[in-house]
């Protein structure tokens, strides 16, 4: 157990383990799946934990700490190693920013068990940096349940890459009144294809997929919702087509990748957020 009559650390350790965010009390909302997906994606350690002790900072060792809150030096037990290839010890340390409790107290968190999306601090095998500012999320089976299958996406061999923005959009009318092609083609955090591919015909309902690989296919489908593959379409989309990625040169041509677009927009649906 900590002692206090013993420094905590020194200041440029506590700078290196807060940056670049702490961990606040979760949003009494429950947590949304692209909630679940930003706190996994960004984090290179997934671990259950158990606090086994807390110490409060004093304000003036705490910069940056938002009103109302209080610094924590939290001491934890390790329970699982939930992703991550970082071999941890059973004791670990961090700093997690909590609010105060409604009569201005430090809130009690000895014995509960919390869901840590963190990072290794290097040179210090035994502690861990919080992603960001909803790092440490109250643990529960339900929520692992959710976040199990996210991690295991995440790291899949052909898991969805980043989608950093719309290339080239391209719309081309067909033979028939009311027939039409749009494709979208989207550049990626490692440089892998995407596509987007909408297609109608007369008196049919327009039809569209995304493809994942460099084979443009218009029999692709659209991504299941609540998945990584909707998550990277839904939650990196802009609301609409970027004038300077579309390619057409006429009027109609231009309105019809507008239109597409705005349909696979609606398709999709909110990337909805608690956070």
């Amino acid at each position: 157990m900590y002692s206090l009559n013993k420094p905590l650390l020194g200041a440029a350790a506590l700078l290196a383990l807060a940056a670049p965010g702490f961990a606040q009390a979760p949003a009494p909302a429950a947590l949304t799946y692209a909630d679940i997906v930003d706190l996994a994606d960004g984090a290179p350690l997934v671990v259950r934990a158990r606090i086994a002790d807390q110490v409060a900072l004093k304000p003036e060792r705490a910069p940056g700490l938002a009103p109302g809150h209080v610094r924590l030096f939290v001491e934890a037990e390790t329970v699982a190693l939930l992703s991550g290839n970082v071999p941890l010890g059973k004791e670990l340390t961090y700093l997690v920013d909590v609010p105060l409790t409604q009569k201005g107290k430090v809130p009690k968190l000895k014995k509960q068990e919390v869901l840590l999306f963190a990072r290794s601090v290097p040179g210090k095998p035994s502690s861990l940096q919080l992603v960001g500012p909803d790092a440490q999320q109250p643990y529960t089976p339900e929520l692992e349940a959710r976040l199990r299958p996210v991690l295991a996406s995440l790291v899949a061999a052909d898991a969805p890459p980043r989608i950093t923005r719309i290339a080239d959009a391209l719309a081309v009318e067909g033979a028939l009144t009311g027939e039409s092609e749009t494709q979208l083609f989207l550049d990626t955090a490692n440089n892998e294809p995407v596509s987007i591919t909408v297609v109608r015909r007369p008196n049919q309902q327009p039809r569209w997929g995304v493809s994942w690989t460099e084979i443009v296919d218009q029999s692709a489908r659209p991504p299941q919702k609540n998945t990584v593959e909707w998550y990277r379409l839904a939650c990196s989309l802009p609301a609409e087509l970027p004038g300077e990625a579309n390619l057409s040169r006429d009027t109609r041509a231009r309105e019809i990748a507008s239109r597409d677009y705005a349909f696979v927009i609606q398709q999709l649906g909110a990337c909805e957020r608690s956070l």
